[in-house]
């Protein structure tokens, strides 16, 4: 029986993994994205499915199961060039940029000052590679970056990424290498998750190592971390090492030098993408001090550098992006698209500010110093509720956090990001935004209430087994 249950699951997996292929082979983000939908729905449905199978496999053969499936599903990301997303492109001529000695955050793509740099695959010149999509002009052509006319906005151990990179990749191979390493950047998150949560607990209770497939299994990995190469990879696979250093340990607490460790790596992922900032409130329970400043000053650290060698702020487009994606004006770009539902757009910022603000105190003061994640998801999720971003690649910490914590009703998050950035567009003017993000909070709520309901039930039986004298494992 249990062999059978792990062919099962092993034959869910297989089927991901082959519609996963299908998926990444499919260019049809702009030609057919209702078709591309539908490969999303059942990539979405076979991991759900392949995700709760595993509970009745056996302990002994879960971890290498999910390290197995973690591989195959990540390597289905490198079958095609980026199919839904043209920002690896700006990866690869950032890299590039600092090759030659200029700073990234100095010039702007379509600058006259870094021509000498382009070529015909980043910028082609042709009327008919022009005439593709995802294309914007620039004198003597296109290219095939977005936003050509502002400066580059990614922090600066993403842009050291994009040199190593660039250095260390050979002539000719264009985004694959980009690709590997968000394939390892997967596949090494999933082996820091299988750590974390294999620990045995305060009781001595052995830890359960099934979550760690809701990272490793899910179709936002291979689609978004892989084929799309997006760095908030590298910024979720430091983060989840910084929140595994500041829990490790022997004893209730941590001694400085781990405080410091988590907090390095912790700024490292914010200085990577700045979304991991919001982790913080969750780890200040234990030695608040340290992990602060060591955060800061890697961040400090690691942006020095380039303030000394940039004639430009190294903040690059960051206030520009903000504005373009409306989250300073929540009429437009479907932004707040819950609160809008039910107050003014005028209302809808400051009531999101003070909304998150509410769930930041909370988290400060109710955060488990064990599990700093269970209060980050909350944060990260709220803010996910609050905001209703239209990029599905932001949601890849919200399923790290998830996988650390085990409440999976919060991928549904990720799953409205997905419907938001890919199915709204085969669906016109359809509220998408509203309807993806509804359903998303209806399913937080349902899964909240589910676990309210059991908790007092599990408290009984937990009394009962005492008073019985006897012992679970």
């Amino acid at each position: 029986m249990t062999h059978r249950r792990t062919v099962c699951t092993a034959v869910l997996l297989a089927a991901l993994t082959t519609v996963l292929v299908f998926t990444v082979l499919k260019d049809g983000f702009r030609a057919d994205p209702a078709g591309l939908s539908w490969w999303y729905a059942a990539a979405w449905l076979l991991f759900a499915l392949a995700a709760w199978s595993l509970r009745a496999v056996p302990a002994r053969h879960r971890a290498a199961l999910i390290v197995a499936g973690s591989i195959a599903v990540a390597s289905t990301g490198l079958l095609a060039p980026p199919r839904t997303s043209t920002d690896a492109y700006r990866y690869a001529w950032d890299g590039r940029v600092q090759a030659s000695g200029i700073s990234p955050y100095d010039h702007a793509p379509a600058d006259p000052e870094v021509a000498p740099l382009r070529d015909t695959w980043l910028f082609p010149t042709g009327p008919a590679q022009c005439a593709g999509p995802e294309r914007a002009r620039v004198d003597g052509g296109c290219t095939r970056l977005n936003r050509p006319t502002v400066h580059t906005i990614y922090p600066p151990v993403a842009e050291a990424y994009y040199l190593l990179v660039d250095e260390i990749s050979p002539r000719g191979t264009r985004l694959h290498p980009l690709q590997i390493g968000g394939a390892l950047f997967a596949v090494g998150t999933t082996l820091v998750l299988v750590r974390i949560l294999r620990r045995r607990g305060p009781d001595g209770t052995p830890g359960r190592v099934t979550g760690a497939a809701l990272w490793a299994w899910c179709p936002a990995v291979p689609l978004e971390a892989v084929n799309n190469a997006h760095i908030d990879v590298l910024a979720v696979l430091l983060t989840v090492a910084g929140l595994g250093a500041l829990t490790g340990g022997r004893g209730p607490g941590i001694g400085r030098l781990r405080a410091a460790a988590g907090g390095v790596l912790i700024g490292a992922g914010i200085a990577v993408k700045m979304l991991p900032a919001m982790v913080l409130p969750a780890v200040l329970r234990r030695r608040p001090v340290t992990v602060l400043l060591s955060t800061a000053g890697l961040v400090a650290l690691s942006y020095l550098p380039y303030a000394l060698l940039s004639h430009s702020s190294v903040f690059g487009y960051l206030g520009g992006y903000t504005e373009e994606e409306g989250y300073d004006d929540p009429s437009g770009q479907g932004r707040f698209a819950l609160l809008r539902m039910v107050l003014p757009d005028a209302w809808a910022l400051p009531v999101a500010l003070a909304a998150l603000l509410g769930v930041t105190v909370y988290v400060l003061r109710r955060a488990t110093p064990e599990r700093p994640w269970s209060a980050a998801l909350l944060l990260f999720g709220w803010a996910f509720l609050l905001l209703t971003p239209g990029y599905s690649w932001y949601a890849l910490l919200v399923v790290a956090l998830v996988a650390l914590d085990g409440r999976w009703e919060w991928l549904t998050v990720a799953v409205a990001g997905a419907c938001v950035y890919v199915a709204a567009k085969a669906l016109g003017d359809f509220p998408m935004a509203k309807t993806a993000y509804a359903v998303a909070a209806c399913a937080v709520l349902a899964g909240w209430a589910l676990r309210r309901r059991r908790r007092p039930e599990r408290e009984t039986d937990r009394r009962e087994v005492v008073s019985q004298g006897r012992v679970t494992v």
